[in-house]
């Protein structure tokens, strides 16, 4: 008997040993940059080479950056700026093996300062907790937070006449919002779920929920595609028929990531972007994630009513007729109609 139980566990050893070694063995090879840190800005020539301590007969190496082929030494052009992945496919004793590292890519420019003026002031429903806002056919839609009082309105910009309203149920924290080929898209905060409406009735004609973003923040659409953001510096594309997840930018400066991006609007080729706490906004580059611009508009706060529920600016909103801004704030008695210029 205990001869047949030996036998089992050694056959049960080799079963494991055999299962344990299977697959490619790693050899140690690494690639190095000569990036300090592995940081480069656009512009910037990247050399690349593989460090390889066991003195392996290597016979070709073939590098790519996020799955497109570079060279050995390559400038960094048009790529998307932020934590990007280089593979190199090592080929060795008739053997490929593939390895990767992260290089960081900046923008080579310092963000560019607007100001702006007001041109025009609003009443604003001060109960509002504002996450979103969005022009469609010259009236303005709304989307607001905090559990039990989250809604989704259409209202009058010039008068602040509520035209239509709908609540949503307790258990949903409502965020931006966006309007896409006569749909609204509304995100929820940490549900992982949005919802589609009809814009012309508010039914709600379905729903989707979110890929590797964990939370819903603010979202936009430049009449072909859907950006969508996560409280990070992440700007996820959905795609518009089926909304899911199809790649992301990461907002990057000259200096490193912006992170707490909020409520979003497509205004002339850019992204703009809220910074949450910040009372201001970025102006993205949608093909890279550079922010090319800032608009410090702190002082609004200071002109809307003082009481103890006042909180951040938040909500942006371009409206094509008049070609101008609109901007507001969780709690504030204020729209603002507002052009902006460069410094």
């Amino acid at each position: 008997m205990r001869s047949i139980k030996a036998f089992i566990i050694t056959v049960l050893s080799v079963i494991l040993i055999s299962c344990g070694n299977s697959g490619t063995q790693k050899t140690s090879l690494s690639i190095v940059t000569d990036a300090k840190k592995n940081v480069a800005k656009l512009g910037e020539t990247v050399k690349l080479s593989i460090k390889n301590p066991k003195g392996l007969e290597i016979s070709s190496v073939d590098y790519t950056l996020n799955g497109i082929a570079v060279g050995e030494t390559f400038t960094l052009d048009d790529e998307r700026l932020g934590v990007q992945t280089i593979t190199a496919t090592v080929t060795y004793a008739d053997t490929s093996e593939d390895i990767t590292t992260k290089l960081t890519i900046l923008n080579n420019q310092t963000p560019k300062v607007y100001g702006y003026n007001i041109i025009n002031t609003y009443s604003h429903d001060i109960t509002s907790y504002t996450q979103g806002l969005e022009f469609h056919n010259g009236e303005l839609y709304e989307s607001t937070g905090q559990y039990g009082e989250s809604k989704l309105r259409k209202v009058d910009y010039k008068t602040g006449e509520v035209l239509q309203n709908i609540d949503l149920a307790d258990q949903y924290f409502g965020e931006g919002l966006t309007i896409f080929n006569n749909t609204i898209y509304q995100l929820t905060w940490q549900e992982g779920i949005g919802f589609i409406y009809d814009v012309n009735t508010f039914e709600k004609t379905g729903s989707f929920s979110y890929g590797k973003s964990k939370e819903g923040w603010g979202i936009c659409n430049d009449g072909k595609n859907i950006y969508k953001t996560d409280g990070t510096e992440q700007i996820w594309f959905l795609n518009p028929d089926t909304l899911v997840e199809e790649g992301k930018l990461q907002a990057y400066t000259n200096k490193g990531k912006i992170v707490e991006l909020n409520e979003l609007e497509w205004v002339n080729g850019k992204i703009y972007a809220n910074r949450y706490q910040k009372n201001g906004v970025a102006i993205i580059n949608p093909k890279n994630g550079a922010i090319e611009g800032v608009i410090d508009f702190s002082p609004l706060k200071k002109l809307v009513k003082q009481h103890s529920g006042l909180d951040v600016l938040n909500g942006i909103a371009y409206n094509p007729e008049t070609k101008t801004l609109f901007v507001t704030g969780k709690h504030w008695d204020k729209l603002f109609e507002v052009e902006v210029f460069e410094k």
